[in-house]
């Protein structure tokens, strides 16, 4: 057997390529919307992709599992369970085999075999692998997002992400259930997950790339608690928000994903620049601080680039981004991560040097605020926490306005007779992208707190900052 994890970083995200030795023959399942990726990856292992599968309808990434399938011939397969119209609908638009619980899937020597596992979604599937050159006995599962590293999947989107009220608590008691299945499996199985640190689609991800089911048994959370009432509580408190863009991508894996657009290729980025096109700096935050582009976002490069991208960035504007002269490299697989989130309008990339040339756009700054500073009970001053639910409630500052970033651009009507604004998050990072968000919207009274609650926090005497914690 042969099985090749292709992750991608920014994502926090895995698909699988297995293929038989013999037939080479293979299965890929949960593709990224670019399938280039996946076509070279066969193709270094002489494997012919004839399998597209997908474990659940994502809400993360636009699913490459149609385009996949079309590019190489190979047949498309989705999950016929859960029930719901939207997916059964799905299955028949795209022309796919539906999969039920009990399915086998034969590669040759390479078996694959579905079990339906519902919580995180109601359609969700799990594929149990067999390599029957070695042995009977299965080697392992590609667990999707049902369970990963020291967590599982959260039951809790399609309420808050997509709208359907009463469902969170229905797929909490569906996960608990799901998982009690598990435990009449072999021990030694193998894990892979669909996700790893950073994902927004659990609380406590794991960073190991895989595990065993013994291991998990023993040390995941989930599997500590016994009572499906109190599964229910704790799998749902402290979720991080959904970022904003969840809920479209749900629509658009449903309905179908455009073509990957072609590479950015225009020539005249400055005069768009100077047109109105949205400026997205990828700088450090410190340095988006002391002078930018007014108008424009700052979301510095790094592993939740994506998750903040897709919270604050409108899909329907031409992005230009702004890169520093050392990381113009970096431009082609930024917009192609993008893209892989639908923001299909990325122009091109530009070195953030020489701002003033870009006349009549004018260059800004941002004014930081001491922590120190950070009490609201200064006169007139709103002070607006942009951290997740779960960092608000371990401590706050006193009389501050929560507004998770994820939910930032739905307040702005409210947040604009609420100047002057200073905004703060962990450290620093999120509140300047908050900042620049609140600016860029015509917000014009907005500092930011530096070094944020950590600084606030130490700021405090001793006994203040204990109980604030």
């Amino acid at each position: 057997m042969i099985l090749r994890r292709l992750y991608h970083e920014r994502l926090a995200q895995a698909s699988y390529l297995i293929g038989c030795e013999t037939t080479r023959r293979a299965i890929v399942v949960d593709p990224l919307r670019d399938p280039a990726r996946y076509l070279e990856a066969a193709s270094f292992d002489d494997l012919r992709i004839e399998l597209v599968a997908e474990t659940h309808v994502h809400a993360d990434f636009l699913s490459g599992a149609e385009a996949l399938a079309g590019v190489s011939g190979a047949e498309l397969l989705l999950s016929s369970e859960g029930g719901d119209e939207e997916t059964t609908a799905r299955v028949r638009r795209t022309g796919a085999r539906g999969l039920r619980d009990g399915d086998s899937l034969s590669l040759g020597c390479v078996r694959l075999d579905v079990r339906h596992t519902p919580g995180h979604t109601p359609e969700h599937l799990v594929f149990v692998v067999t390599d029957e050159a070695t042995s009977e006995l299965a080697v392992g599962f590609l667990s999707g997002d049902f369970l990963f590293a020291g967590d599982v999947g959260r039951p809790d989107l399609l309420e808050r992400a997509v709208g359907i009220e009463g469902s969170m608590r229905r797929s909490a008691a569906e996960l608990f259930r799901s998982l009690q299945t598990l435990r009449g499996l072999p021990e030694y199985l193998q894990v892979w997950p669909g996700h790893g640190a950073g994902s927004a689609c659990g609380k406590s991800l794991g960073a190991v790339p895989q595990t065993t089911l013994g291991y998990e048994l023993r040390t995941n959370w989930a599997f500590q608690i016994v009572d499906e009432q109190e599964f229910v509580r704790t799998v749902l408190a402290d979720q991080p928000e959904p970022p904003a863009y969840f809920a479209r991508m749900k629509q658009m894996n449903a309905h179908g994903v455009p073509a990957m657009p072609d590479p950015p290729r225009a020539a005249d980025l400055r005069d768009r620049v100077r047109e109105g096109a949205l400026v997205v700096d990828l700088r450090p935050s410190a340095e988006f601080l002391e002078q930018h582009l007014e108008g424009s976002i700052s979301l510095p490069l790094g592993r939740s680039f994506l998750t903040y991208a897709g919270s604050v960035l409108d899909p329907e504007r031409d992005l230009v981004l702004l890169l520093p002269a050392d990381a113009l490299h970096e431009a082609d697989s930024v917009a192609l991560d993008l893209a892989l989130i639908g923001y299909d309008r990325t122009l091109g990339a530009l070195p953030a040097v020489g701002l003033e040339s870009f006349a009549p756009r004018r260059t800004a700054s941002i004014q930081s605020t001491e922590a120190s500073e950070l009490s609201a009970r200064a006169a007139g001053v709103t002070v607006v926490d942009v951290r997740s639910a779960a960092e608000w409630n371990e401590g706050h500052v006193p009389g501050a306005v929560h507004v998770p970033l994820a939910h930032l651009t739905s307040q702005l009507p409210d947040l604009r007779s609420r100047q002057p604004i200073v905004t703060y998050c962990r450290s620093g990072s999120r509140s300047v992208t908050a900042a620049s968000v609140l600016r860029a919207a015509g917000i014009a009274d907005v500092s930011n707190a530096e070094g944020g609650f950590e600084a606030w926090l130490r700021d405090e005497p001793a006994d203040v900052a204990g109980q604030r914690r």
